[in-house]
């Protein structure tokens, strides 16, 4: 009986750590598909008159993509790369985290609360961030940046 109670848990031990791998692999955007978000957050903004710089980052926050429109002023384009990079590290809107700005992080490099910047996620995976700067209202920025995420989100669905 012990020897057959022992037999089980072997078993059982070596089928959880065989489920187990020592590496994770992680999804990442192409760069055709995140340049593909970035000119649509930017025609989505010019629609409405807008002239703005879009920022699409990885999952570790390294840019990607950076598009500046040709009136954009030059800022749009540091203040962009900041809301996706904020975006991608706390996984969220950045218009949720604005209650964040009084706080400690608020002081560290590339971080900001602005509206404009959101995370990329579909199908259970996060991508990256997007972040959108230029127009007088962030509200305006988060739209563009959806429209942007909305351009390829059907294929990332799929995957």
């Amino acid at each position: 009986m012990r020897v057959l109670v022992l037999l089980c848990l072997g078993i059982f031990s070596s089928q959880l750590f065989a489920e187990q791998s020592p590496v994770i692999s992680t999804k990442r955007l192409t760069m055709e598909y995140a340049l593909k978000m970035a000119q649509g957050a930017i025609n989505a903004c010019r629609q409405k008159g807008i002239q703005v710089g879009v920022t699409v980052v990885d999952r570790n926050g390294q840019p990607q993509v950076m598009l500046r429109d040709v009136l954009a002023p030059i800022l749009t384009a540091e203040v962009s790369m900041k809301k996706a990079y904020t975006a991608a590290m706390f996984i969220a809107a950045t218009s949720a985290l604005q209650r964040q700005a009084g706080s400690s992080l608020a002081h560290m490099d590339n971080i900001m609360f602005g509206a404009g910047g959101l995370p990329i996620q579909a199908g259970g995976e996060i991508y990256g961030g997007i972040g959108v700067s230029g127009a007088p209202d962030g509200k305006d920025d988060e739209k563009c940046a959806q429209t942007g995420i909305n351009s390829i989100i059907e294929d990332l669905e799929l995957l």
